[in-house]
């Protein structure tokens, strides 16, 4: 059953044409990778299924609503009780501690629960770093705080745009086995990329060029 379908989206800027009637379907649980070059119109895709902007043109079906024609209030709320992000630059509250990090994610969406914050920082081995502020935590661990905050609200898509693109080979692939669980439990991932090794560890790459799908890959040896 798909969670999320794309038709035929345009997004056009004074000058430019970032995404041009572009498609794509995403089914429950699968776990996709978008790749293409620097502006090849990737993390324009990626604000628009995140709720963070609306296309031009065409329909964006999450979870059977068109958020293309949401309202932005809409949009939040939508963002905040569906949607999971990750960003290669981490956002974390400088001042907060990596458990309160995880919290602030909870207030938005109910009530902050440290208890569940806590877990949430255990499942991605983070339980003894929870008193720890971002300055006293390596780009990895970093990076993990993030998961933990993206899933502390159990959300059915989990967004991540470059998750390693700051990491080294090391913590990138403890970020891919957070990935490969997430997977096993159903989790609905779409990844964007520009690292190939990234994406061969998704199930289905999808690659945008000058704001074109161009290429759709099947991963035959997917493993999760």
């Amino acid at each position: 059953m798909s969670l999320l379908e794309v038709k035929n989206i345009s997004k056009v800027y004074p000058g430019l044409k970032a995404l041009d009637n572009v498609s794509l379907t995403v089914n429950e649980g699968e776990w996709v990778a978008i790749m293409g070059p620097s502006g090849s119109g990737k993390s324009t895709m990626m604000n628009i299924i995140g709720c963070m902007d609306k296309p031009t043109s065409g329909e964006v079906l999450l979870d059977g609503v068109d958020i293309a024609k949401e309202s932005n209030k809409n949009l939040t709320n939508i963002r905040r009780d569906k949607i999971g992000l990750i960003f290669q630059q981490f956002h974390l509250v400088n001042y907060l501690t990596a458990v309160e990090n995880v919290m602030v994610a909870q207030y938005y969406h109910s009530l902050p629960d440290e208890k569940e914050a806590m877990e949430a920082l255990g499942r991605v081995g983070l339980a003894e770093r929870a008193k720890h502020l971002p300055s006293q935590l390596s780009g990895g661990e970093q990076q993990r705080v993030c998961v933990a905050r993206a899933l502390i609200n159990h959300p059915q898509l989990v967004l991540a745009d470059e998750p390693t693109g700051n990491l080294d080979e090391t913590n990138e692939n403890i970020v891919l086995d957070l990935f490969r669980q997430l997977h096993r439990e159903g989790t609905t991932l779409i990844v964007v990329t520009h690292d190939p090794e990234v994406a061969e560890a998704a199930q289905r790459t999808i690659v945008l060029e000058h704001g074109r799908l161009v290429k759709e890959i099947i991963n035959e040896n997917f493993v999760s």
